[in-house]
C-alpha cells in the first residue's frame, strides 16, 4: 500500500482507530517504524544539528498540509524521535500511517 497517495482526513471522535493487531500488520508497509505505547515511533539520525532542524522544518510543512501533526523530539544534537498517534481517538488511525510515509519520503 502506498500511503503517500492518500490524504489525511480531519479527525473527530468518531474516526475509526486501528487495533494493535492490524497496526502490527500495517507496519510492514512502512520503513523502520515500530509501535511504542500505542503509537507509531521512529528514530532518525542526521549528520549534524542543521540537517536535523532542516528535516523538522520540512516535516512541519508536510504536517500542516495534511492537518495531522507528529510529536517531534530532537535530542543529542542530531537524533530525532518521531511519534505519531491520533490524539482525538486515543490511538492510531490511517492518518498516522499516511503521515509516516510522507515523512519517510522527505529528503535527509
Amino acid at each position: 500500500m502506498d500511503w503517500r497517495t492518500k490524504k489525511c482526513v480531519p479527525c473527530e471522535g468518531g474516526t475509526p482507530f486501528i487495533p494493535e493487531g492490524r497496526a502490527r500488520e500495517l507496519l510492514g508497509t512502512l520503513d523502520g517504524w515500530s509501535l511504542r505505547d500505542g503509537a507509531l515511533w521512529k528514530q532518525l539520525r542526521f549528520a549534524d544539528f542543521r540537517a536535523a532542524v532542516a528535516f523538522v522544518n520540512a516535516a512541519a510543512e508536510v504536517a500542516e498540509q495534511e492537518g495531522h501533526h507528529p510529536d517531534l523530539f530532537l535530542h543529542g544534537y542530531r537524533f530525532l524521535d518521531v511519534t505519531l498517534s491520533t490524539h482525538a481517538i486515543g490511538g492510531l488511525s490511517e492518518n498516522d500511517f499516511i503521515l509516516a510515509a510522507k515523512l519517510d519520503a522527505l529528503p535527509r
